[in-house]
């Protein structure tokens, strides 16, 4: 049976015709979108028709995507963040959600090091200041010396905690969640509120999912109770941070920096005053770079397709 699948997952997409013989062999007829970093409802809705399967980014898949799409069976995520999809209304309509869990645990957490590192060691700031012909010797801090704090110490956040931890930082945790007793004794981590976190940290590294609890988890109150010299580094989502009181926040001096490879809009605004700032690290959206977990999710994504449209019929 001939299926027709919506292909707009932007890593997916350059490699395409590496998979030709895949959909050619399961007589899947793909549809090409024209998608630079995601697709919103509207361009969306042109599209969905008559579609059996989408692959995707982080498109807005909505309710009323989902509506125009009566043939739709699956929608496989290329990743691990489905916050973008209406997975209820999915569900209504017994659509199968895919993803590939703990997807790019690895390279994400090797980013939020790189950060802190960054920061810590003024390495970015030094090479800049040498480029212009002066010579700096900015101070910086051992890791050592510091204190990390991570909010959400799930698989990304453990990484980022056991990286960490080799370097001799003092671990700080938060999670809405029980975390096991084992798997906190092993990380070497304080598990505390996050009120502490707030207080102690020199740098906190957000690694929660985007859901009610997480959207703008970090506002006015939270960058006002963190230290002044802290850094803030999200590569988790951005709406996690609101980015209006994160900028006030580093205008005031309240926190000394942030490193951020995700946004509340992508790609990230030219008027963002973000763009402009000497001690903001920023990045597009590409913690997850990694050629294994990418083939490795190219390959997962396409079984899940797979699986969803047969047991759809």
């Amino acid at each position: 049976m001939p299926w027709k699948v919506l292909i707009s997952a932007p890593y997916l997409l350059p490699v395409i015709e590496e998979f030709r013989d895949f959909f050619d062999d399961n007589q899947i007829e793909t549809v090409i979108a024209d998608v630079e970093e995601r697709m919103e409802e509207a361009q969306l809705l042109p599209l969905v028709a008559d579609i059996d399967g989408v692959i995707c980014g982080d498109d807005r898949i909505t309710e009323r995507v989902i509506a125009a799409a009566p043939k739709l069976k699956v929608i496989a995520k290329w990743g691990t963040g489905i916050d973008s999809i209406d997975s209820e209304a999915a569900q209504r309509r017994n659509i199968r959600v895919c993803r590939t869990p703990d997807a790019f645990t690895e390279p994400v957490a090797d980013s939020v090091l790189g950060y802190v590192l960054s920061f810590a060691r003024r390495l970015p700031w030094m090479s800049d200041a040498m480029k212009a012909g002066v010579w700096d010797k900015i101070p910086g801090r051992a890791i050592f010396e510091t204190t990390i704090g991570v909010v959400g110490v799930g698989a990304v956040g453990s990484a980022v905690l056991r990286r960490a931890g080799a370097f001799g930082a003092r671990l700080l945790g938060t999670d809405i969640h029980e975390i096991d007793a084992a798997h906190i004794q092993s990380l070497g981590v304080h598990m505390v509120s996050m009120d502490e976190l707030l207080r102690d940290s020199d740098f906190i590294s957000l690694n929660c999912d985007l859901n009610p609890t997480s959207q703008h988890l970090f506002g006015e109150a939270e960058f006002a109770r963190m230290k002044r010299s802290a850094v803030i580094i999200n590569a988790a989502r951005g709406p996690v941070i609101d980015e209006v009181a994160l900028v006030q926040a580093l205008e005031r001096g309240e926190i000394a920096g942030a490193a951020l490879d995700v946004f509340e809009d992508e790609p990230l605004p030219s008027s963002s005053p973000l763009r402009g700032m000497d001690n903001v690290m920023l990045a597009p959206h590409n913690s997850n770079s990694s050629p294994t977990s990418w083939q490795r999710v190219h390959e997962s994504t396409l079984k899940q397709l797979l699986g969803g449209l047969k047991a759809a019929g």
